[in-house]
């Protein structure tokens, strides 16, 4: 395979430097932390009309920030959706980014393709490495070049899951991908390290298998192992293994920008500040230094006639992946069977990461729902879960969620009941469930989990 590239104009991006990722919980933390050149921000978590304080005035201090999409699902069977493109684009354009960053996951099923309820993953699921897979990840980033303003990047994800049949390496799957479109690439390299422990893949054969010089820049983050399975939590410090392969990436190339993440369980700003430093100290280790690849001035985002070619028509394909992808996707949100020559216990565990992920979130998004329900809400919440996808969104998820509990006669204590009422029916624009219509929503509730 070649490694030869058509990156337009995506080397605009320039040095970015050393970065954090930007969430609320830590934003004092943020502007406080010495040496940030850069942030990265969750695209769907901000508004491009009304941005956060925080991120106006790292902006005037001239620090570059990127938004970073979760949910536009590149990878997945159906082509990208225009709102969510547009979305991005405002975001981009609010923030003055010089590029867009996503994911190569698909996290969405079902739908027209397969004449079924769309399911929602909530969370980010690999793509298969197979052609048609690749076919139609090729076309949906050449939709979403032609859509955005500035180029966009793909980031490699952490899996718990191996796809069977499987045609091509992590590297070579990648490496192709920039061939046939010039989309540059975000590196995580703590998934490097998760794919080595869940999946059996060496980081350093897929480095060597990379294009190294479409890297737009690279992530870092934490993770824990439990019963041999490792979790990306983005939640703990980095590991010394997710180090080691910075430090081989940086003995190949010298990366454009280093970000850390942190998600969640956020500690205080002095150990940030220490994570960064040694981040720091192993990209001070010697190692090539690589020129960023550009285009002619004013090239355009989009990949060039040659590549376009490469990828012929990918509808008998996407009906195929349509298939493959709803089928698994319903077993792990929605109890069916799974899929032939997938790992049923490995599936238990990607679907028990998906529900806990989702009951996180949705105690996020609306935090009244676990105060109300108190030392109850997670157990609760993955009861109810374990059998009823998600329809449309976290905050959607949360007033179904609600309303499944209220057509129970649940909390059981009448005050808390009241509470999650009037809850509801603030944020849903409707009267709380009468009793005949939730003892029928209730029928209908079994029959579909049957």
């Amino acid at each position: 395979m070649s490694h030869t590239t058509h990156v337009g104009n995506a080397g605009n991006a320039g040095n970015l430097g050393i970065g954090i990722g930007w969430r609320p919980e830590i934003a004092e933390a943020v502007e406080a932390l010495p040496g940030i050149d850069w942030v990265e921000a969750v695209a769907e978590n901000i508004c491009a009309d009304h941005l956060p304080d925080s991120l106006g005035r790292l902006r005037a201090r001239g620090v570059t920030v990127i938004p970073h999409g979760v949910s536009l699902g590149l990878g997945g069977a159906d082509r990208p959706d225009a709102r969510r493109l547009a979305d991005l684009a405002e975001r981009a354009l609010a923030l003055g980014a010089p590029l867009i960053t996503e994911h190569i996951a698909f996290v969405r099923g079902g739908g027209p393709l397969t004449a079924s309820p769309t399911l929602e993953a909530g969370h980010l699921l690999p793509v298969p490495r197979t052609e048609d897979a690749l076919r139609v990840l090729c076309e949906n980033i050449r939709i979403a070049q032609d859509s955005l303003p500035v180029p966009l990047a793909v980031e490699n994800i952490a899996a718990l899951i191996n796809w069977p049949d499987e045609e091509m390496t992590e590297g070579q799957f990648l490496a192709e991908l920039v061939e046939r479109t010039g989309v540059r690439l975000l590196i995580d390299v703590a998934n490097l390290h998760t794919n080595q422990v869940n999946r059996g893949e060496d980081p350093a054969t897929a480095l060597g298998q990379l294009p190294l010089e479409a890297i737009a820049y690279v992530h870092v983050a934490g993770g824990v192992e439990r019963d041999g399975v490792w979790h990306d939590t983005h939640a703990h410090p980095v590991s010394a293994p997710v180090l080691g392969i910075l430090a081989e990436l940086r003995s190949r190339i010298s990366p454009p920008g280093v970000l850390l993440e942190r998600d969640d369980n956020f500690p205080p700003t002095a150990e940030l500040a220490a994570e960064l430093d040694t981040i720091r100290a192993t990209l001070a280790r010697p190692g090539p230094v690589a020129e960023p690849v550009t285009g002619p001035e004013g090239a355009s985002n989009s990949t060039s006639d040659t590549a376009v070619e490469a990828a012929p028509s990918t509808d008998p394909a996407r009906q195929r992946l349509a298939l493959a992808q709803t089928a698994l996707l319903s077993a792990l949100v929605a109890g069916t069977p799974a899929p032939e020559g997938f790992d049923s216990r490995r599936l238990g565990v990607q679907s028990r990461a998906l529900a806990g992920k989702r009951a996180e979130v949705v105690a996020k998004v609306a935090p009244d729902i676990p105060r109300i329900l108190g030392a109850d809400y997670r157990a609760t919440f993955l009861a109810y879960a374990k059998c009823r996808p998600m329809r449309a969104g976290y905050r959607r998820d949360a007033l179904d969620f609600a309303e499944h509990l209220l057509i129970a006669d649940r909390p059981e204590d009448a005050a808390a009941r009241r509470e999650l009422t009037q809850w509801w029916r603030d944020r849903s624009g409707a009267r709380a469930p009468r009793r005949a219509t939730r003892m029928v929503r209730a029928a209908r509730s079994v029959l579909v989990g049957r």
